[in-house]
């Protein structure tokens, strides 16, 4: 079973190795990583080069956006499961992919599979600031605003071809209405892996200020109503109770 990782990048010279070295360190071996670059200008070209076999698939061009660059990656995947991993983010331990492969082997019946994540300070990696727990994800709470740790998700490469890639007129919430239309829409079968699959440096677009953030609950009820899955401001902005929670909880893996 091949996985494809998709990693979409635009002027990241300075987190692009840690995330390419974390696919490289997997120790399963069926694995296509395929790198989009939005034409960047900082060095990040040059650094992915360095990398020869490694990177299956290296395109560098102007893109519309994120969305854009992801369907792009989905275009060129060969994976019999398709995952995504930002160019700041890293796979958070080196078997992960053998993990999500074995779940799927198992089961020919998962569509989706996906796990926890853990953000840490951009200047100190070790240093935990929140953990993304997907333990108590149910279809229902994406009316809430809610969903699993998107770089967690891995999906059958098939499932976009019936259902859809990313719509590429969202901003920033475009993966949260994939969900919502595989999850709630499609009812499509999932499971939660208990591990923390993806180490994430915090900051993003997604939570960078109170308009990205007014944006992001804006299109995530967008993205529930075009799928017909009924929701409100305040079903939405109660997440944010779960993410205080997230702040002060901590993964048993690293307690331990």
């Amino acid at each position: 079973m091949k996985v494809s990782i998709i990693t979409v990048a635009y002027n990241s010279a300075k987190t692009i190795r840690d995330a390419i070295d974390s696919v490289v360190a997997q120790t399963y071996a069926d694995i296509e990583h395929l790198v989009i670059d939005g034409a960047s200008q900082d060095g990040t070209v040059e650094i992915i080069n360095c990398y020869g076999d490694h990177v299956s698939q290296f395109v560098s061009e102007p893109d519309h956006g994120i969305y854009d660059a992801m369907n792009k990656g989905l275009k060129l995947a060969t994976g019999d499961i398709v995952g995504f991993l930002n160019s700041d983010d890293f796979y958070h331990a080196d078997n992960v992919i053998a993990a999500i492969a074995a779940a799927f082997m198992a089961d020919q019946k998962l569509d989706v599979v996906f796990g926890d994540l853990v953000y840490v300070h951009p200047s100190n990696l070790n240093q935990i600031v929140r953990y993304y727990s997907s333990a108590y994800f149910h279809p229902d709470r994406l009316a809430y605003g809610w969903m699993p740790a998107h770089p967690t998700v891995f999906i059958r490469r098939p499932i976009y071809e019936k259902y859809g890639v990313f719509k590429t007129d969202y901003q920033i919430a475009s993966d949260y209405e994939l969900m919502v239309r595989l999850l709630a829409r499609h009812r499509l079968m999932y499971r939660y892996i208990p591990r923390i699959m993806v180490t994430m440096r915090n900051g993003g677009v997604s939570t960078a200020n109170l308009k990205s953030n007014w944006i992001l609950n804006r299109e995530i009820i967008r993205g529930c109503r075009e799928n017909n899955i009924s929701t409100n401001f305040l079903k939405v902005y109660s997440k944010y109770l779960t993410k205080i929670w997230q702040l002060v909880q901590r993964p048993r893996e690293m307690n331990s």
